[in-house]
């Protein structure tokens, strides 16, 4: 999509100690954008989590679904939905939150507590993705959990590589039943589609261009049209049945998946640009403190700052000594342009870990 970020706020750097501060009543955070002068002061709603099922006709949700593939070295080809076409199409498709007509209207990539950019696919996402493609990652047996996914790469490329089950999680539920969830069915097809002649179109390749940080991803063949996908009923396929899906702030996520018996542990948590926004810190700390299991990793990838919003990762990797309970590990630096890294989050001591943030 062609957005570009769209605050009503000024820039600023936030105090780390403030957001300390604010650890113990940051449940009612709903991921908007705080200002220094009226953190304290805004009523930030809640959006509620509920659970989201596939749909009942998944041969209309695909048919003829417009796609594009990435591929990055040894990694299984991943599907996902062309950006555009939500743009251009945004007022045929069932949207209660009404995100993909605002958004289109304000050509904005994320608008604060409203949308929090599940649409776009962030370009962090594709420095995991190497990372992961580089180290020869597994997901073998593996409980996941894609946190802030939108598109649900990372999600879905840990269900190619044999993760027991897969969670996926986006604050908009609009993101999660018009991108993640057709994404992971698309993901489904069978295999011998996916070597299939038309796929070569709006491909992405690593050694084309995408490799080059500061530049992103770069197409083959650079005009449409982009190859469509017929569905051929992915709702009785293995994989599927490993996912769950999940919309609603941080919080009330937690919450709802903490009623389970028993309750969700993530051998492997996920998640890509969701700190740019210190007002979040909080609640996602706490989130990750309560569902990673005690030997588990959480993978995270961010830019070094985020503009017009303050959050970045000097400031997550400060609060989260502040908090003393995970080590950061710094797995990949980005050396070109706004700085991008990869981190990995362990818990100190697992064993006897339990949760601070209540």
């Amino acid at each position: 999509m062609s957005f570009c970020f769209n605050f009503d706020i000024a820039e600023q750097t936030t105090n780390v100690d403030d957001v300390a501060r604010k650890a113990s009543h940051s449940k009612k955070t709903d991921r908007s954008a705080i200002t220094a002068e009226d953190d304290t002061k805004a009523s930030k709603p809640i959006k509620e989590a509920k659970e989201h099922r596939p749909p009942s006709d998944p041969q209309f949700a695909l048919t003829d679904a417009v796609y594009e593939t990435v591929t990055i070295g040894s990694l299984p080809p991943l599907h996902f939905l062309n950006e555009t076409v939500f743009e251009t199409t945004a007022s045929e498709r069932d949207d209660e939150e009404n995100i993909l007509s605002r958004t289109a209207e304000q050509r904005s990539d994320l608008i604060p507590g409203f949308y929090e950019g599940g649409l776009k696919v962030w370009e962090c996402t594709y420095d995991l993705l190497e990372l992961i493609e580089k180290e020869g990652g597994t997901f073998g047996g593996k409980a996941v959990l894609d946190l802030g996914c939108g598109a649900g790469l990372l999600g879905i490329l840990a269900l190619k590589r044999g993760a027991k089950q897969v969670h996926f999680q986006d604050y908009n539920s609009t993101v999660i039943q018009q991108i993640t969830l057709p994404n992971v069915m698309l993901n489904c097809q069978n295999d011998d589609e996916e070597d299939s002649e038309d796929d070569q179109e709006g491909k992405f390749q690593k050694d084309n261009g995408y490799g080059k940080k500061s530049k992103g991803k770069e197409k083959i063949k650079s005009s449409p049209p982009y190859p469509k996908k017929t569905a051929i009923d992915p709702s009785q396929h293995p994989l599927l049945a490993k996912c769950c899906f999940f919309s609603g702030d941080w919080s009330t996520f937690l919450a709802l998946v903490l009623k389970q018996n028993p309750p969700p542990k993530y051998d492997i948590i996920l998640t890509s640009e969701t700190i740019y926004n210190t007002a979040y810190y909080p609640v996602l700390h706490e989130a990750l403190n309560n569902l990673l299991a005690a030997e588990g990793l959480v993978y995270l990838t961010t830019k070094s700052h985020y503009f017009g919003v303050g959050g970045g990762l000097h400031l997550f990797e400060t609060y989260v000594e502040q908090k003393g309970v995970f080590s950061v590990d710094h797995l990949w630096d980005g050396k070109e342009g706004l700085q991008r890294h990869v981190v990995g989050m362990r818990f100190k001591n697992p064993k006897t870990n339990i949760s601070t943030d209540a």
